[in-house]
């Protein structure tokens, strides 16, 4: 053999080695949704292939793709539902054909879409369609809203939503007499913007059977004047007393309330929501699901007092997809700060004669601990709402508690919320892996007034985003919406400048637990596919990995954080779909 021929099959041993790998590599992509385990179904081999045109091309952007090992690109390209390429500008547009949609991003900051940690969207969604007393600034504005809201609408028809917030003129509670002599007609029941405290008026008072003898049920509260009459403000449990007589919305009703939702979260760049679903709600995703008329992701997180039925459909039907997936449950184990029912250790400051509500019945041994038990041996995920210390400090006993008992998995126990925490308490997320799932935008509101109700000492460790990442805890974000706006950016402003939505913290309010703009990101992508098993799905723009992305007006990463609020988004893409444009 001549020195020719022995170069000639080394050359061609090295291109059928490279050729094995290449292929090998293309068949490493994509994960099964629901359980993160290789897919046997391997993707499309032309899918990979530079030799098949992209759907969509971004070029020319300052792309963060939240992925380590490549933070920062030029271009991405999608095929289908999925990310084909990523990498720079001149590369892509070779992917391109006369069928492909590019877009020049002319420098523009783009991200993984962003998730959100816990909303309530189709309440969000009847939300935007009834009144909206957010901002109302005094009681006279309160009802007059009310007011022209009812002028409005057929008599019997009523009147919920509203949002309100009592700490917008000085703390003192609506009344049903602000708003009776304009609504005889028409029964109503309106929320304070955390969910745990409403008003309701007279016709809605007579229709739930609730007098001056009504005795408040346990975990709420029947508010009563002087004289023992109610005033018409019921906290927590005491809402189901109305709630439970207030007319079923009808189909198409729920199905404005979810397309005005669905509308709402690509305009600010949600592509995937973690919900909490009533089954009804469930049955009006699944329907938009076979429609094609889904434009967020949905993991659905349905009550923990149905467990067993979602653990059935599970095991009957399966999961579900990338577009609407079971998995998760929620449950309460008390109320707001706002209201005054969040659970502490010690009483509050301005209300020293409570320190909260306990919604488990007979804490710390209740039904509910029971309940996370059961459903965790069934491997579901379970996702407790706690606001005080006490509640807090109580769950992470719980929790503990039922990984000795169920044995050690890959479980990802969540807090939904985490507010107020004991300095001890806040290394225990990381040793017991669970999720801080939290709520930025509820610092910049609650910062105005949370002195008053806890005292200075206590708010060292409120709202603690610094000190649970510092402790290597799982920090995920979200809104909670209705109760505050759906934005991801102003959850983002709020996290990493701790300004409060009066003006008056511009330094920030407890600025020691500030984050920086790359965590606070994180946050509403990476940690938020982590809190729902798709992590290799989705959160970060990765070759194989789902094609959700948004497009900013402005490079958060660049500007003044002060002024992160300010930005826009100028596109919102689904699976590769554009659901928001300029």
């Amino acid at each position: 053999m001549n020195k020719i021929q022995a170069s000639l099959i080394t050359l061609l041993i090295t291109l059928l080695l490279a050729a094995n790998h290449f292929s090998m590599r293309r068949a490493e992509f994509f994960l099964n949704s629901e359980t993160g385990a290789t897919d046997k179904t391997k993707m499309n081999e032309e899918t990979f292939s530079h030799n098949v045109a992209a759907d969509l091309i971004l070029l020319n952007g300052r792309i963060w793709t939240g992925n380590q090992k490549q933070v920062w690109a030029e271009a991405v390209a999608a095929r289908g539902e999925r990310l084909i390429f990523i990498g720079s500008s001149r590369d892509a547009k070779k992917l391109a054909s006369a069928q492909t949609r590019v877009i020049d991003l002319q420098g523009k900051l783009a991200l993984p879409g962003f998730i959100d940690d816990h909303t309530h969207f189709i309440e969000g969604g009847f939300h935007l369609l009834s009144v909206d007393l957010r901002d109302a600034a005094t009681p006279q504005e309160f009802a007059e809203r009310i007011k022209k809201q009812v002028a409005n609408l057929a008599k019997g028809r009523w009147i919920r939503g509203g949002d309100w917030d009592h700490e917008r003129w000085g703390g003192e509670l609506p009344k049903k007499d602000w708003i009776d002599a304009f609504t005889a007609d028409n029964p109503v029941f309106i929320t304070r913007l955390d969910g745990h405290m409403g008003l309701a008026n007279s016709a809605a008072l007579k229709l739930a059977g609730i007098t001056k003898d009504t005795r408040s049920p346990a975990g709420g509260t029947i508010v009563k004047d002087a004289n023992g009459e109610p005033t018409g403000v019921l906290k927590d449990d005491a809402m189901s007393l109305v709630f439970r007589i207030i007319p079923d919305e009808t189909d198409a009703e729920y199905e404005e309330a979810l397309q005005a939702a669905l509308n709402y979260a690509a305009s600010v760049g949600i592509t995937s929501i973690q919900d909490i679903t009533g089954w009804r709600d469930y049955e009006i995703y699944k329907k938009f699901k076979a429609a094609n008329r889904l434009t967020v992701r949905v993991y659905a997180r349905t009550p923990m007092s149905s467990w067993q039925k979602q653990a059935e459909i599970i095991k009957t039907q399966g999961a579900g997809d990338h577009w609407l997936r079971l998995g998760g449950l929620k449950a309460f184990m008390d109320g707001s700060l706002g209201s005054t029912t969040a659970l502490f250790f010690e009483p509050f400051n301005d209300a020293p004669h409570t320190a909260g509500l306990s919604v488990d019945d007979n804490i710390p041994e209740g039904k509910l601990k029971e309940a996370m038990k059961q459903a965790d041996k069934a491997g579901l995920q379970c996702s407790i709402h706690a606001i005080g210390d006490k509640a807090n400090n109580l769950l992470l006993n719980y929790f503990e508690a039922i990984e000795k008992e169920n044995g050690k998995r890959d479980r990802r126990f969540r807090i939904e919320h985490a507010q107020h925490l004991l300095a001890s308490d806040i290394p225990r997320f990381a040793k017991l892996g669970v999720i801080a799932s939290m709520q930025p935008y509820h610092a910049a509101d609650d910062g105005r007034w949370a002195e008053k109700r806890i005292g200075r000492e206590r708010i060292k460790t409120t709202y603690a985003f610094r000190s649970l990442i510092d402790a290597g805890a799982v920090l995920s974000f979200g809104s909670d919406w209705f109760v505050a706006p759906l934005a991801p950016i102003l959850g983002i402003h709020a996290a990493v400048t701790r300004q409060t939505i009066d003006g008056k913290n511009p330094n920030g309010w407890v600025p020691e637990q500030k984050i920086t703009v790359a965590e606070a990101i994180r946050a509403y992508t990476t940690a938020c596919a982590y809190g729902e098993f798709a992590e290799r799905e989705k959160g970060t723009l990765e070759v194989g990995k789902l094609a959700d992305l948004v497009v900013l007006s402005q490079d958060l990463f660049k500007i003044n954080p002060s002024d992160i609020e300010k930005t826009k988004v100028v596109y919102t893409i689904v699976g590769g779909r554009i659901a928001r444009k300029p």
